[in-house]
This record gives structure tokens, C-alpha cells and sequence, in this order.
């Protein structure tokens, strides 16, 4: 509960009702998307690196900020879901096909796909942008996709007025082995990189770099552990739930903040910095 010193500000919000610790409702016209974590051995020693695209500057949503490789689930994901074990218009399972999808897409690098070599995947990043089903090039090739590969560990559901609404299920994994250069989908980004979470918090907070909120704080929670297997036992020990960030009146100054007790070291930030950022 709020305490008694802090008030809530709700004028922002799409629903003003919601308490700030209850598990929130996933907002009406929300869009179902998903965003994939993927973590390598850094080739300096210390923590993992992790694969970072920067958003074009024309994107209607997050222009120009770091995030990671993602995107909205498209209706084919639930149909790959499906013949991947899924029940029938799982969420779980197309976000799971999304988030690999979508990776593949925007990054070049094929995760969880081992039957697809280096030198045959330009063609079928190209059969993806260029409308091919993943559902068809897989059953051509008769082959699957690992989505058990995946470590679920959160999902965000910002939900302001003046944004898009996504509820991304975000999901971590360990790189593939890959010899082939990286390259964006210049639609959509303008730069692809490897650093670890520290160095890319590092670039936000010298203002090289711009980080949206939820970024910044999955990559605050990142920065806690050391490679992908001490990650994924860090996720295992919380919850899932719907993060809905609200706002709050703190001595006269709004702060944007999200639940605790989800495995975040940071669970509020100044709304001016955060709208900043």
C-alpha cells in the first residue's frame, strides 16, 4: 500500500483505479509482444555481454533508445506454438516464437534454431522480411525451433496515454555459436552491439545513449549477476507478474516506480529523469 506521506498520482494513467501492489488487469488494446535477453562470455573476462539494438530515430515507439532484440507477436507465432506442443492461442508459446523470430529478423543471429547454418541464414532472414511465414519455412525444412531454450523472467505492461501499449514478455538466453557478421533491419534500427549490462548503463548514465524505462531497470537487474546460468537461477527465484508502472507523489516530486519483491534493485526513478531517459 501506498503510505500515508506518499500520494498517488493517477492523471497519467489508463486505468486510475489500480493499486499500486495489486497484480494488475493487462490493458484493453494492449499489444502481445515479447523480447529476448541474449547473454555471451565476454572475450575480457568479467560479466556477460549482452546483444543491444538501438531503435531508428523515426520509430513511433522508443526512437532512438537501446533495447533489446524484440517485437509484437504476429498470428502465425501462435500457429509455430502449436505445432511446438502449445495448447491452441497460447500466449506463452507465441512469445516464445516471437521473441526467436523477431531476433532473427532484426539481429541476423538465429537463436535456438541449431539445423540452420551460418551461410543459409541471410535467405531465410530475407523470406521473414519479406512476408514468408516462419510456420512454412520450418515445415520446408522439417524442422523445429528450441523455444524450451528460453528463461522466462518478466513482463512489462507500461500503460500512459501519450505511449503505445505492449505487454512484452521478456526472456533470456545464452548466444548461439555463430561465425557471421551481425547486422540490423535498417527499417528499424541503426545499430547492433555486444556489451554487458554495466557498460551499457554506463553509456545512459554518460548521456551517450538513451534507455527507456523498463530497459534500464531489466538492465539494473542484469547488472546484478555474472553470466546467463547465474541469471537464470536468479529469475527462478521470482515471480512473474504484469509490471504496470505507476506514479507517485514523493515530498512534492513524481516518481515512476514498480513493484517490489520481482527481483528489481531499483524500484522507482524521478518521473522528469525517466521521461528524460
Amino acid at each position: 500500500m501506498t503510505s500515508a506521506g506518499t500520494r498517488r498520482i493517477a492523471w497519467i494513467m489508463n486505468d486510475s483505479t489500480l493499486r499500486p501492489h495489486a497484480s494488475p488487469p493487462v490493458p484493453e488494446g494492449a499489444i502481445p509482444a515479447a523480447t529476448l535477453v541474449i547473454m555471451r562470455p565476454s572475450d575480457h573476462g568479467g560479466p556477460d555481454e549482452i546483444l543491444m539494438v538501438k531503435r531508428a530515430t523515426n520509430m513511433a515507439f522508443a526512437a532512438g533508445a537501446l533495447v533489446f532484440p524484440g517485437g509484437r507477436i504476429d498470428p502465425d507465432d501462435y500457429l509455430v506454438a502449436e505445432r511446438h506442443g502449445f495448447a491452441p492461442h497460447d500466449p506463452e508459446g507465441a512469445a516464445r516464437v516471437a521473441a526467436l523470430r523477431e531476433t532473427i529478423e532484426e539481429t541476423g543471429l538465429a537463436v535456438g534454431w541449431d539445423g540452420l547454418r551460418d551461410r543459409e541464414i541471410a535467405a531465410v532472414r530475407r523470406a521473414l522480411l519479406g512476408g514468408t511465414l516462419l510456420s512454412d519455412i520450418l515445415a520446408s525444412r522439417d524442422e523445429r525451433i528450441a523455444l524450451d531454450a528460453l528463461v522466462p523472467f518478466a513482463r512489462w505492461c507500461p500503460n500512459f496515454k501519450e505511449a503505445r501499449t505492449f505487454d512484452t514478455r521478456f526472456y533470456a538466453v545464452p548466444a548461439p555459436t555463430h561465425g557471421h557478421e551481425l547486422t540490423v533491419e535498417e527499417a528499424e534500427h541503426s545499430q547492433i552491439f555486444w556489451a554487458s549490462a554495466h557498460a551499457t548503463l554506463a553509456m545512459a548514465e554518460r548521456g551517450e545513449a538513451s534507455v527507456i524505462f523498463p530497459t534500464r531497470r531489466n538492465l539494473e537487474r542484469l547488472a546484478q549477476r555474472t553470466d546467463f546460468e547465474d541469471f537464470a537461477r536468479h529469475a527462478g527465484e521470482y515471480p512473474i507478474e504484469l509490471i504496470t508502472p505507476w506514479i507517485e507523489d514523493r515530498g512534492g516530486r513524481p516518481y515512476l516506480c514498480i513493484p517490489e519483491g520481482l527481483g528489481y534493485p531499483v524500484t522507482s526513478e524521478a518521473f522528469e529523469r525517466a521521461r528524460r531517459s
